[in-house]
């Protein structure tokens, strides 16, 4: 029987309300959105501005134009840190960051003579307020910084590191990909210019989605990244003004947006509070139970740290891919292996010698039964 253990990849199962949606959008619906006025063309329309309105009101956003949706949460990633730098501009990142940002900031820094300053972080994953403040410098347009880290799981504390960068006239740009949904966010409160999640994780929604917030006033530093139609004013030779179709060129993924939509409606009412306690639970006890066998070491926060539902290990003698691979034979266990993505987060941990880490990310519809076999599965090979 397989034990799903992968959610911080993509979330599995979907609430069936998400299945439902995605149907009924490709049966009844199947038109392009704003591309066109007849009946089920504004249907589609209407989805998306569901879509819209559940994501707004699910990060603490006013004003539904402000999310911009992309393929993932790499697509809105790459429109914040591509839309916003400019030659000679600083950046402060962090060691957690996954490849979503160091990519982009690595192309900057080999095209647009960007220059980037890594944080380091602790043991446990977290990186320190005063060290962001510290690496600011006259010229940093941008601080940037993983909400929840993939790896370790810690939870930075955002609005610090967002109060330090703001005082400095630097824009802060969130990675919420692995927060959003586990965790509540407030884009107002925490007062970050910019926040990326994709759709498919903690959101709970289909493959092939993501948003971009913007706060007000930052459009005017954002470029797009991107030009092509948007069904509105395509006498222009340029993308149009307006929020959000100056940074949605081409047809959107309606029919996923309404899975998406569903997903987002179904979180906020059954709170994401109780979800996350739920995850809490569940993460208490695989991280007790891992610590208990012979040869694991458990890396990231300690207990009552605030963490999201990821939980990376190591077993002494074997290769991380290895004993992953095992455990899916053996036992039907699936968990990702390797460095995820993060390379500079597994270079702090030390793990990048071993070939970084087994990685168990379990999600709002794991259950206590399933981390009770989880963990019989790796003492038994740890044991072997």
């Amino acid at each position: 029987m397989r034990i799903y253990l992968d959610n911080a990849a993509t979330s599995w199962p979907k609430p069936e309300a998400v299945y439902a949606a995605l149907d009924k959008f490709q049966r009844e619906v199947g038109a392009a959105a704003g591309r066109g006025g007849y009946r089920d063309a504004v249907e589609a329309q209407r989805v998306v501005a569901s879509a819209r309105r559940e994501i707004a009101a699910l990060v603490g956003a006013a004003d539904p134009s402000r999310i911009v949706f992309g393929g993932n949460g790499s697509d809105a990633l790459n429109l914040a840190i591509h839309g916003t730098l400019r030659p000679g501009d600083h950046v402060v990142a962090t060691v957690c960051d996954h490849n979503s940002v160091l990519r982009p900031l690595a192309e900057q820094t080999r095209t647009n003579n960007v220059s980037v300053t890594y944080v380091g972080c602790d043991g446990a994953g977290y990186v320190s307020p005063d060290d962001v403040r510290a690496a600011i410098r006259p010229n940093t347009r941008l601080v940037v910084v993983t909400h929840g880290s993939n790896v370790t799981g810690a939870i930075q504390p955002l609005a610090e590191i967002a109060d330090a960068a703001k005082a400095a006239g630097a824009l802060v740009a969130v990675d919420a990909a692995q927060s959003a949904g586990h965790v509540g966010i407030d884009v107002a409160r925490l007062r970050v210019d910019l926040l990326a999640a994709s759709g498919h994780k903690g959101l709970l929604g289909p493959a092939g989605t993501g948003f971009l917030y913007v706060a007000p006033g930052v459009e005017s530093c954002l470029r797009p990244i991107r030009q092509g139609g948007t069904g509105v004013e395509s006498q222009l030779d340029h993308m149009p003004e307006e929020l959000p179709t100056r940074y949605e060129a081409g047809s959107l993924n309606a029919p996923a947006l309404a899975g998406l939509a569903a997903a987002v409606r179904y979180l906020r009412e059954q709170s994401i509070g109780e979800i996350a306690a739920h995850e809490a639970m569940i993460v208490d006890r695989l991280v007790d139970g891992l610590r208990a066998i012979s040869g694991v070491r458990v890396y990231g926060p300690g207990p009552g740290q605030p963490r999201g539902p990821v939980v990376s290990f190591s077993v002494g003698g074997y290769d991380p891919q290895e004993f992953a691979a095992a455990l899916d034979a053996a036992s039907g266990v699936q968990c990702r292996a390797g460095l995820h993505c993060a390379p500079r987060m597994h270079e702090a941990l030390g793990t990048s010698p071993l070939g970084g880490t087994v990685r168990m990310s379990p999600g709002w519809a794991t259950t206590p039964a399933q981390v009770d076999r989880a963990l019989e599965a790796v003492a038994a090979i740890a044991g072997a």
